[in-house]
C-alpha cells in the first residue's frame, strides 16, 4: 500500500470538501509528522486518527534533515519541513499544496502531489462521483480554500468525458 505524507493544508482541505471517508477509503496510507500533527491537527482534527491518520516520527537523522533544509530554503514552515523531511526518509510522495513546499520538495526531488490530484484520485477509485467532488472542491472555495481552480476544472471535465477505448477491433 502507497504511502503518502501530508501536510496540513491538504487535511483541512479534505475535512472542509467533507471528503475525509473517501480519502481514507483509498488504497493508500495517510500519514504526517509527529510535530505538525500536535502543533496543527490534534486540538481540531484529532478524529483523523480514528479514520487511519498515522503519525509518524522522524529519527535523529530526520530532525537533523529538517535543520539542513530551513538553511537551504527559508519560506516553507518549520512543520512543512518535517512533512518533507519524513516523505524523503520513506521514500513516498508529499502531499502539498503549499507553493514553498513543493518547489522545496522539487528541488530535493521528492514527488509532490496536491488537494486536486486527491480528489480526482477518488474519482478515478470511483470513491465519488465527479458531482460530488465538484461539490466538495465548492466548499472548499467559498471557505477560503485556496487551490488552482483552473486546474480542479480541468481535471473534473477530463474525468467527465469519456476517454476513447485503444486496442483491437470489437
Amino acid at each position: 500500500m502507497l504511502l503518502l505524507i501530508s501536510d496540513a493544508n491538504i487535511l483541512m482541505d479534505v475535512e472542509v470538501g467533507d471528503l475525509v471517508a473517501p480519502m481514507f477509503s483509498l488504497g493508500y496510507e495517510f500519514a504526517v509528522p509527529n510535530v505538525l500533527y500536535y502543533e496543527e491537527l490534534e486540538d481540531q482534527h484529532a478524529h483523523l486518527l480514528d479514520m487511519g491518520l498515522q503519525v509518524r516520527t522522524l529519527t535523529a537523522k530526520g530532525v537533523g534533515r529538517v535543520q539542513s533544509l530551513s538553511q537551504t530554503y527559508a519560506r516553507p514552515g518549520r512543520n512543512d519541513l518535517f512533512a518533507l523531511a519524513l516523505a524523503e526518509a520513506e521514500q513516498c510522495p508529499l502531499l502539498t499544496g503549499d507553493a514553498a513546499l513543493r518547489s522545496a520538495a522539487e528541488s530535493e526531488n521528492v514527488v509532490v502531489m496536491g488537494t486536486v490530484w486527491l480528489v480526482s484520485e477518488m474519482v478515478r477509485q470511483q470513491r465519488i462521483t465527479v458531482a460530488v467532488a465538484r461539490a466538495a472542491l465548492h466548499r472548499m472555495r467559498v471557505n477560503g480554500r485556496r487551490l488552482p481552480w483552473d486546474v480542479a476544472e480541468k481535471a473534473l471535465n477530463e474525468l467527465e468525458t469519456p476517454q476513447p477505448k485503444t486496442g483491437g477491433a470489437d
